[in-house]
Order: C-alpha cells, then structure tokens, then sequence
C-alpha cells in the first residue's frame, strides 16, 4: 500500500519538529543603553564612589551637562506585544540614572527615575515666544504666491 499509518506519523512528526524548533522560550527583546541599571545603581555609595568608580561600574554616561557635574544613564527595553496587540513592541522597562557630582569629582546625589515615577513628573504648560521664527509681510506674501503658482 502506498498510504500507510506510520508514513504519516513520521511526516507529522517532522513538521512537528519544525515547528517547536522554531518557538523560543524567551520573549523577544530589544535593549537600548545600559542593561540592569537599577541593580548598578544601587551599588554606587553615596559621597563615597567618584567618577571613576562609576565609569567602571556603569560605564560613561549617555549624557553629561555642560554646566553642571551631572551624568545621565539610559536604559530602554522594548518587547513584543501579545497576540491582541498583533505583535507590536511594547515599552517593558525605561529607567533613568542621574547623578550629580560635587567639585571634587565625589558622587553627590543618585536620582532613579523608573517607568511609573516618570508618569509622575509635572510639566510646564507655558510656551516659549520665538520672534526669530515668525516671517515677515513680504515672506508670507511670497509664500502665498508660491503656493498659487505651483498649487502646493
């Protein structure tokens, strides 16, 4: 016989086989910055580590500012949706480090900000005037032109 029972529990476990080799048993994601942020943070000693101890613990700073002896570290972890979210990444962890050090290089302050205390920050409602940026009679007289010319 050409069709046979053991013919098609071989084939059947072939393509069983593909298909379980294929699944992973860890989520998919994509990381951005420093890994495990948190847990460096709390390593760092205040008023004790300076900043070459926490270029060896962390690594150098995403930001630092220019007026200021403030570092910023960044550490975003993107994930696949669930099956309802049709597989578009979702947002898992995104922490913020910053710390701040005194004239003597000496860690000064730590500041963690995590994904539920960034919701918490209050941002200002007032907007900046930029006179630089507002155009002219004749450039928005040659701009309605243009627009009539081209049909834009």
């Amino acid at each position: 016989m050409f069709f046979s029972f053991k013919n098609h529990i071989k084939i059947f476990l072939i393509i069983l086989l593909f298909i379980l080799n294929s699944c992973k048993l860890q989520e998919p994601t994509k990381n951005h910055g420093i890994l495990f942020l948190e847990n460096r943070a709390n390593k760092l000693i205040l008023n004790k580590d300076n900043t070459n101890d926490v270029i060896r613990l962390i690594g150098s700073p995403h930001i630092k500012s220019i007026n200021s002896n403030e570092w910023i570290y960044i550490e975003r972890v993107l994930t696949k949706g669930k099956f309802i979210k049709l597989g578009r990444n979702v947002l898992k962890e995104n922490n913020i480090l910053v710390l701040s050090f005194d004239k003597y290089g000496i860690l000064d302050s730590k500041i963690f900000l995590d994904k539920t205390a960034k919701k918490k920050l209050k941002f200002s409602e007032e907007e900046t005037e930029n006179s630089l940026s507002d155009r002219s009679f004749v450039e928005k007289f040659l701009e309605s032109l243009r627009k009539k010319m081209y049909k834009k």
